[in-house]
C-alpha cells in the first residue's frame, strides 16, 4: 500500500511524498520526489559569462538575488579580477536585504502557520491568511510594509524588484549616491524593527509553548548529520564571502574549501526515482542515506550555519544565537524544527548588516568596478542564499562564451536531509493504516524547515565539471560511476 502527497504544500516547486505501508497500514518506506525538471545547466551554454548573471536570475522568482550575486562572482573569476571594496560592500548589502525578504516571507507564508495555527488545524485556516487572523491584522500590515523596505533596496541596488541586472564582472554597474544611502538608511532600520518582531512573534507562539517546544527539542523530528555553512576569519557567520568549513556530527571540523576546491569535498550520487541529485561527502564516501555518526550526508541552511560557526557578526543577533542553542541544549544541534528559529535569528542579523552598510559613507565611492583581466576560462561563485550553500561553477572559452556550467543550490544540498527527515516522520507517524490530513500534515512538516525551492535545484544535468556521479539502479546497486562525462 502506499499514500501519496501531491502536490506538496507550502514549497516552492513541485514535488510529491510517497509513503510505503506494509499489509498492516505501518510505515515501511517513504521517499521524498521530485518532479520537475528545467535544465539552466544546458541552456547556459552559449552565452557571454556577463550574461549569465541576469539569466540564471529568472531561475526563480523568490531566489532570483542569490543566483545573481553568486554567478557575478563567477564571471569575476572568468576574467581574472578582484573587485573593488565598494561593489564588494554593494554586493553584500544587496544580498543581506535579500535575506530579510526571503525570509520574511519564508517565515509568514509557509513556516510559521504550522504554529500560529496549529499543525492540526483546518488546512483552509493553516496558511497566511489564517497566520493574518491569529496575529492581527495590525501586526500583519506592519509585517507587509516593513518587508517591502527590504524590496525596495533590493530594486535600487539591483535594477529590477524581481529579475537583477546589476551585477558585472568585476563590480556593479551604478554607484550609490548619497540621498540614496540616506534611503537605504532609513529603510534599514524599518528591517531590523521586522526582525525584533519576528524573533517576538517566535518567542511568544512557539517558545512558550510546551507542547511546540516538545516538537522543536524531541525526536520526532531529529535528523544527525554533518553540516557545512560559510564562515568569515573569525569563524563568524558571513553569507557574501568567507570559506565553506564542514563539521561533522559532533561538531568536530573535517573539511573546508574555497571555489573549486569543492570538488575535492562534494561528490554526487543520480537516483532513477527523482530529478535532483544527492551530494554527499566525498571523504566519507557514499553509504547510503541514513543519519547517525559516520553518515557521508550533509546540510546546508540556516541551522546548519549557525552550528559551523562560533557566532554572529552583529551584537542583537549574537544575543539571540547564545539564547537558542543555551535552548537547545546541544552544539550542533539536530533538532530540524530549529531551522525556523535559525532563520527569523538570521532575519534579524541581515537586517543589522544592512544597517551597517548602509551607515558607511565610504559604501557611495564612484570606484564600483575594477578593470578586467584576461580571460582564464573558468570561475566559480560560491555564497550562502537564504536556503543554504549556493555554488555557481562555469569554463568558457578564450573569449568568455559559456561552455559548461555546474549548479548545485541548497536544496540540492539537503536532497538526502529531506529525504531522512520526511522518513524518519513517516516512521513515527504512519502506523496501523490511520492516515488522515493532520498525519499527513505532520509529515509534511518534516521538509518545511528546509525550505524547499524545486525551481531552483531541478535544472541541473551532468555537464563536463570534473564531478563524480554515481548511477544506482532501483535496487541500489551500482551499475556505473561517472567522471569527466
Amino acid at each position: 500500500m502506499k499514500v501519496e502527497i501531491n502536490p506538496m504544500t507550502r514549497l516552492e516547486g513541485h514535488g510529491k511524498i510517497t509513503i510505503i505501508m506494509d499489509e498492516n497500514g505501518n510505515f515501511a518506506d517513504a521517499y521524498f520526489q521530485t518532479v520537475e525538471f528545467r535544465g539552466y545547466e544546458k541552456f547556459l551554454a552559449g552565452l557571454p559569462i556577463e550574461e549569465v548573471p541576469r539569466t540564471v536570475s529568472t531561475i526563480c522568482g523568490v531566489c532570483r538575488g542569490v543566483h545573481h550575486t553568486a554567478a557575478t562572482k563567477a564571471s569575476d573569476g572568468v576574467y581574472g579580477v578582484e573587485p573593488t571594496e565598494t561593489a564588494k560592500k554593494i554586493r553584500e548589502l544587496f544580498l543581506n536585504a535579500h535575506y530579510v525578504e526571503d525570509h520574511a516571507v519564508i517565515l509568514y507564508a509557509l513556516g510559521l502557520p504550522d504554529f500560529v495555527v496549529g499543525p492540526e488545524a483546518d488546512p483552509a485556516e493553516r496558511n497566511l491568511i489564517g497566520l493574518v487572523r491569529r496575529v492581527g491584522v495590525d501586526i500583519a500590515k506592519e509585517i507587509l510594509k516593513k518587508r517591502k523596505c527590504a524590496v525596495k533596496i533590493f530594486e535600487l541596488l539591483g535594477g529590477k524588484p524581481i529579475h537583477p541586472v546589476a551585477g558585472l564582472p568585476g563590480g556593479w554597474s551604478k554607484k550609490i549616491e548619497e540621498n540614496e544611502r540616506q534611503e537605504i538608511e532609513k529603510l534599514a532600520k524599518e528591517l531590523v524593527e521586522l526582525g525584533q518582531i519576528t524573533l517576538q512573534i517566535f518567542e511568544d507562539v512557539i517558545l512558550k509553548n510546551e507542547k511546540y517546544m516538545e516538537l522543536v527539542t524531541g525526536d520526532l523530528y531529529r535528523t544527525v548529520l554533518n553540516y557545512m555553512g560559510t564562515v568569515d576569519d573569525s569563524e563568524r557567520i558571513n553569507y557574501y564571502d568567507g570559506v565553506q568549513k564542514i563539521v561533522d556530527t559532533r561538531g568536530n571540523e573535517i573539511g573546508r574549501f574555497r571555489g573549486k576546491e569543492y570538488l575535492e569535498y562534494i561528490a554526487e550520487r543520480v537516483i532513477p526515482w527523482s530529478y535532483m541529485k544527492f551530494p554527499y561527502l566525498k571523504q566519507l564516501g557514499w553509504n547510503d542515506i541514513r543519519d547517525g555518526e559516520g553518515t557521508s550526508i550533509y546540510s546546508v541552511g540556516p541551522l546548519p550555519r549557525l552550528n559551523v560557526s562560533e557566532g554572529m557578526n552583529t551584537p542583537l543577533a549574537q544575543e539571540h544565537y547564545e539564547k537558542m542553542f543555551e535552548v537547545l541544549g546541544e552544539k550542533p544541534a539536530h533538532y530540524i524544527l530549529s531551522f525556523h528559529w535559525a532563520r527569523a535569528i538570521e532575519l534579524l542579523n541581515a537586517a543589522e548588516r544592512v544597517l551597517e552598510l548602509a551607515q558607511d559613507e565610504s559604501i557611495t565611492n564612484s570606484d564600483v568596478r575594477a578593470e578586467l583581466g584576461e580571460v582564464t576560462g573558468e570561475g566559480v561563485g560560491i555564497l550562502e542564499a537564504p536556503r543554504g550553500t549556493l555554488i555557481h561553477h562555469y569554463k568558457t572559452d578564450d573569449r568568455g562564451i559559456v561552455e559548461e556550467a555546474n549548479l548545485i543550490v541548497a536544496t540540492t544540498h539537503n536532497n538526502a536531509a529531506i529525504n531522512l527527515a520526511i522518513r524518519n516522520a513517516a516512521k513515527k507517524f504512519v502506523k496501523n493504516g490511520e492516515i488522515d490530513e493532520k498525519i499527513l500534515n505532520y509529515v509534511e512538516m518534516a521538509f518545511r524547515p528546509y525550505d524547499l525551492c524545486l525551481a531552483c535545484a531541478t535544472h541541473t544535468l551532468p555537464g563536463r565539471m570534473p564531478i563524480e556521479i554515481e548511477v544506482y539502479d532501483s535496487e541500489g546497486m551500482l551499475y556505473r560511476r561517472l567522471r569527466n562525462f
